[in-house]
């Protein structure tokens, strides 16, 4: 069920009517009930596998805080943390292993070393976890929901937060619905005591949530839809496009991948904030960064503060020196990448931000020594969100991109001339349009980071009129949310 699916918003009226009819007891229930509903639509058998690592984990929390023995404790952890990589690795990476290692043999004339899975499973069980190609089908959120799990015996064993007892209230911290198929990635310290608490209804909540939602809708219906008619004509295939076009569809994909992304946390935020949930901010105007490490603050917050608590920061963070630091930033950014997406183009990608972080901190440390204040004026705070905007946008080639591609786009970028002409699938009126959309979404997120509901006459006015500009805007297409296939 997508979140622009009509089926969504029914779903949202009658599972949110019915939870603020209920005592604490039937509003857990409910909303677990309602968050295996959500996640069957899309395959109901991979529901299993979800409730199989909510089972580990569970017992596995428990087993942790009540055990004395160090060593135990981190054995615990230990089988909680393979049974749920192991799982992602097998879905998510197995045919990328397989193909990789296949095709490094073949080029040595050797016999392929991976089988696929076909031939390893019986059929009936292949039948259901693969694609009519053989390829095996990646349950959605799965990246998403391993790694909210994974925070949560974690932290149990850091001892910064108490195993929870109540089976039903754990199953519903992993697959609450809003957040469950692309985040936000919450931690248990945050979502755990929420569960546990009656929220009487609220319509400044109500009013803020719903607001929040219809902007998450107008993103990703209106801007991010629109602007992907543009970047599938220009990307696909790339070979028959001059410079300007790619550059301008590179330019609008930047956009696309925003609105598509934080369009869909502003409707999971807003409507776990309507039944009165908080969920965490996962982006705050990136574009507007002036440096690499400040877009990484902005963007995809809880998957980068995620990596910084449990990765970066396990691997000795900036505590062994400069070399080990920055080692460290490198092993993140790739490894963040890999978590994007199974081809090496997106490998690139990650270490393209780890060479970005790497050489801003570099630059920092020379700054200091050589003790050259830069001054802070309208003039290179522009420059500087225009470079990291430039930085940032050039590395998204490989993330939307096949390698090979990739290479086609940037030579065809690098021989851009003044005489090229941008080739459209819209009309001169479109362009413009989708320019002033994006002109519009810079605008509104500068001036209006907090969507203004305080007034109920702000809310009766601008819902309905967003709501209205949504249904007629947007655009009819067959794309999911992006991150669906992470």
């Amino acid at each position: 069920m997508l979140f622009t699916d009509i089926q969504f918003i029914i779903f949202f009226i009658v599972v949110t009517l019915a939870y603020f009819s209920l005592s604490w007891r039937g509003r857990w229930m409910l909303l677990l009930a309602a968050s295996c509903y959500f996640y069957m639509v899309f395959k109901p058998i991979f529901i299993l596998i979800l409730f199989g690592t909510i089972v580990i984990d569970y017992y596995a929390g428990i087993w942790i805080e009540q055990s004395n023995d160090q060593k135990r404790k981190k054995l615990l952890l230990i089988i909680s943390l393979i049974s749920n990589i192991g799982i992602l690795a097998f879905f998510k990476y197995y045919d990328f292993l397989q193909d990789s290692i296949n095709s490094v043999l073949a080029s040595f004339d050797l016999r392929p070393a991976v089988p696929a899975l076909t031939r390893i499973v019986p059929s009936r069980i292949a039948e259901w976890m693969t694609t009519g190609e053989g390829k095996i089908l990646l349950p959605i959120g799965l990246s998403f929901h391993t790694f909210q799990a994974m925070s949560y015996t974690i932290e149990v064993y850091r001892g910064n937060q108490t195993a929870e007892r109540h089976f039903g209230i754990y199953a519903l911290y992993v697959m609450f619905y809003p957040q469950l198929v692309a985040g936000p990635i919450e931690r248990p310290q945050n979502m755990l005591f929420q569960f546990h608490s009656y929220f009487k209804y609220d319509f400044e909540l109500v009013k803020s949530g719903l607001m929040q939602m219809a902007f998450g809708f107008f993103k990703k219906m209106v801007i991010a839809d629109r602007l992907s008619v543009f970047v599938d004509y220009a990307y696909d295939p790339a070979s028959d496009h001059n410079g300007l076009t790619l550059l301008t569809a590179t330019a609008f994909y930047s956009f696309q991948i925003y609105c598509d992304f934080s369009g869909y946390s502003d409707i999971a935020i807003g409507a776990a904030r309507v039944m009165g949930f908080t969920l965490m901010d996962n982006f705050r105007s990136p574009y507007e960064s002036r440096s690499i490490p400040e877009f990484w603050g902005r963007w995809h917050i809880s998957l980068s503060t995620w990596f910084r608590d449990y990765l970066y920061i396990p691997l000795g963070g900036n505590r062994r020196g400069e070399f080990i630091k920055f080692r460290n930033l490198m092993i993140v950014f790739m490894v963040s990448g890999l978590w994007h997406g199974t081809s090496w183009s997106f490998v690139i990608w990650g270490a393209l931000h780890g060479f970005y972080q790497i050489t801003a901190l570099l630059r920092d440390k020379y700054l200091k020594r050589a003790n050259i204040q830069i001054p802070d004026n309208f003039f290179v705070r522009t420059v500087n969100v225009l470079l990291t905007f430039a930085l940032v946008t050039l590395a998204w080639i490989f993330f939307r991109n096949s390698l090979s591609r990739s290479m086609v786009i940037f030579e065809k970028i690098g021989s851009l001339s003044l005489s090229d002409q941008i080739l459209s699938p819209f009309n001169h009126v479109e362009m413009w349009f989708c320019v002033f959309l994006i002109g519009f979404l810079l605008w509104k997120e500068h001036y209006f980071e907090k969507i203004p509901t305080r007034s109920t006459a702000v809310f009766f006015i601008l819902f309905p009129i967003i709501a209205f500009l949504t249904y007629f805007l947007g655009v009819i297409t067959e794309n999911q949310f992006i991150y669906f296939q992470f």
